[in-house]
């Protein structure tokens, strides 16, 4: 792979969680882009009594699913539970939420129980009051609704992103509830080089106004690496930008990808106990056309962990496997259940 001068034309680039992307930002530092954000006026939720509305609209269509609500010190977070049978728990990185995996989860529901939540401050989710939006932080909540919310036992994990280092951290805290792992474009181990220049690239003032200000992560450079049908589909590029609407809310975007190398003593640890899951089935999806979550060195690295693992390398797949190609996930998933079973 070819390096890139990423530092002469810093203001052109984007890092998206732990993916770099160069882009023509013209408007770069202009005045900060604020979006109305207006509640859901239907009430959609599977508990009739609870009156919680959703912070924003989405398409009904698009993503047909009614609302659960995990409350923890007085702080709602956000998550979709459908279908029964096997439970299979789905996890999004940085700048998604549950709506990354919903046709995962249309196809699956009716073999399957597939739960999709919103990491504190993102989705539908409320963020706690003095929410650092560290990785750690999303650790502790994910574990709270999975084991003493919801009481999982046993259960699939699927991770992608950042939600493989805060999935997996929850996975190898308790190996014995992972029935199986499907695993794409993450990593779970110190950065390298370039990770960790891009990362520091993202701690200049200049590109934290650009992402603070201008919500570049959830807007433009996000639809921008999305397959064709989805960028160009408003319905889609609205649920991804609608749920940081102000400069506050889009704090989480920016610590994410400083904490690529904030985070380097926990991601340490956690590489270390990677081996407690070498047992479980494990399917792994790459999209080729993510430049930095699916080069032979990291495929490389994930099967030195699981070396049995089944491997899907997708060739017009870019780094939001989940969107573009969902039937990917289904075929791994089907085949772990088949396994398992």
């Amino acid at each position: 792979m070819k390096k890139r001068n990423f530092k002469r034309n810093f203001i052109g680039c984007l890092i998206l969680g732990t993916l770099l992307i160069p882009t023509l930002v013209t408007n770069a530092l202009a005045e900060a882009i604020i979006y109305e954000q207006n509640p859901d006026p239907v009430i959609f939720n599977k508990d009739i009594t609870n009156k919680k509305q959703r912070p924003f609209i989405v398409d009904k269509k698009e993503y047909p699913f009614k609302s659960n609500w995990f409350k923890k010190d007085g702080v709602s977070m956000h998550y979709i539970d459908e279908g029964k049978g096997i439970p299979i728990v789905l996890t999004h990185g940085n700048p998604d939420w549950s709506f990354l995996n919903r046709n995962i989860i249309k196809e699956l529901s009716n073999e399957a129980r597939l739960i999709a939540f919103d990491l504190p401050g993102f989705g539908f989710s409320d963020t706690p009051k003095n929410y650092n939006f560290t990785p750690q932080e999303h650790v502790e909540w994910v574990k709270a609704l999975i084991h003493n919310h919801l009481k999982l036992d046993k259960f699939i994990l699927v991770v992608q992103d950042w939600g493989g280092p805060i999935g997996l951290t929850v996975a190898t805290d308790n190996p014995e509830n992972i029935l199986g792992l499907v695993i794409s474009n993450t990593w779970a181990w110190e950065a390298n080089k370039s990770l960790k220049e891009f990362s520091q690239l993202m701690k200049t003032p200049k590109m934290k106004k650009l992402v603070i200000e201008n919500n570049q992560f959830a807007d433009a450079l996000m639809s921008s690496i999305l397959n064709e049908k989805s960028k160009n589909n408003k319905v889609i590029t609205d649920a991804y930008k609608m749920p940081f609407p102000t400069p506050k809310s889009r704090k989480g975007t920016l610590v994410f990808p400083h904490q690529i190398t904030d985070a380097k003593l926990w991601l340490d640890k956690l590489e270390t106990k990677l081996p407690l899951l070498a047992d479980k089935p494990v399917e792994f999806i790459f999209g080729e056309k993510d430049p930095w979550l699916s080069d032979p060195a990291t495929i490389a690295k994930w099967r030195s962990f699981y070396p049995n693992g089944n491997v899907q390398i997708l060739a017009n797949v870019n780094h939001y496997t989940q969107e573009d190609s969902p039937e990917s996930f289904v075929f791994s998933l089907r085949r772990i259940i088949k396994e398992i079973k």
